[in-house]
């Protein structure tokens, strides 16, 4: 069993974007109601983070968008972006959602943890250097990836964002820079626009973003495929000294703002793919952030099944099991690409990256 680092913080449940908007707190609430019952809890590490310092926000984001989310304090209820909204301590919120996955980085780095997840809110993203949207304020993976590289000179960072929507934030926040590789597969296309094969970075930084747009309809073994012949063949090319996954639950099959069909057997065994490849490159450092998923059911699925495989150890409570059994774990470790889009990805990329 490993030493798994779980941040949350009831702050985190006072973010409101309002009645009626997807990202709600029950979200959030559905996963701290499993990780807080008594045989789960003492399974896991919870430590307690400090908010972002402002500075630390600004080596990602600039000062007019730090000023405009920070002036959001106080009020019940102010719009960023069209769907975009805060309420008193949104901004609060915001702050330590940064702080706590800065914090984990930190924890893996000097062996007060193996792995973790930052069930945190709100998300981070689709946060632009200049803008807050698509229910996101402050980029929380991007702001610490830019921390992992200052903090703890690391210049091979491996984000992997398997959310629904591309992650146009985080991909723009490197989109020049070789020192962190951005891998992202998302329903294309689809909000917020971005995310095309071509988009493969510039400068030092091309061939180090690498795109999987997808139509609808994929489910565990196209993922599990794109994992196998894709990802983890690429991880394995740039050997990370740290891994940051963006995991989004909206690739779960009843969730209503997409069109994939993920179930939690999958969410496992990509978790286990990478845990797999942490183990392999980087002593076992990887930590997962919390972005979209709006199928309550789904988001705590979800989550449970990346915390059994971050932790190596079912988590077998009430209502909820082990979800990757050895057959469904075979069964996909031996799937393979065929949809023509994946193909595609794989003929543009092969300049930059070697798949065997």
């Amino acid at each position: 069993m490993r030493k798994t680092a779980v941040f949350k913080d009831r702050l985190f449940l006072m973010h409101d974007p309002g009645a009626n908007h997807p990202e709600r707190i029950d979200r959030l609430r559905v996963i701290y109601d499993v990780v807080e019952r008594p045989e789960v809890r003492e399974k896991f590490l919870f430590p307690v983070a400090d908010p972002a310092q402002p500075e630390q926000i600004q080596a990602v984001h600039d000062q007019a968008q730090f000023d405009r989310v920070s002036r959001t304090q106080g009020k019940d209820f102010d719009i960023l972006d069209a769907d975009t909204t805060t309420s008193s301590r949104s901004y609060e919120a915001a702050l330590l959602a940064a702080g706590s996955v800065m914090k984990g980085i930190d924890m893996m780095m000097s062996g007060d943890a193996d792995n973790g997840f930052a069930l945190v809110r709100p998300p981070g993203h689709h946060a632009e250097r200049d803008r807050s949207m698509g229910f996101c304020l402050f980029n929380n993976v991007a702001i610490a990836a830019r921390h992992a590289q200052r903090a703890h000179q690391l210049d091979r960072v491996m984000i992997i964002d398997w959310d629904l929507h591309h992650g146009n934030g985080t991909q723009f926040s490197f989109y020049g820079e070789k020192e962190v590789l951005y891998l992202s597969t998302h329903q294309y296309p689809y909000y917020p626009g971005t995310g095309n094969v071509a988009e493969v970075g510039v400068g030092d930084g091309e061939g180090y973003t690498v795109n999987v747009p997808l139509s609808p309809g994929c489910g565990d073994l196209e993922y599990a495929a794109i994992f196998n012949e894709i990802i983890i063949p690429i991880g394995i090319s740039y050997q990370p000294q740290l891994i940051l996954v963006s995991a989004g639950f909206d690739i779960y099959h009843g969730d209503p703002l997409g069109g994939m069909s993920v179930s939690p057997a999958g969410f496992a065994y990509m978790t286990k793919t990478l845990v797999g490849l942490a183990d392999t490159c980087c002593d076992g450092r990887i930590l997962v952030t919390l972005e979209g998923g709006y199928n309550l059911k789904g988001q705590r699925d979800g989550a449970v099944a990346v915390l059994a495989e971050l932790l190596g150890e079912p988590l077998n409570t009430e209502g909820l099991g082990a979800y990757l059994s050895d057959e469904l774990d075979q069964q996909m470790s031996k799937a393979t690409v065929s949809r023509l889009e994946v193909t595609e990805v794989k003929d543009a990329l092969a300049k930059y990256w070697p798949y065997q």
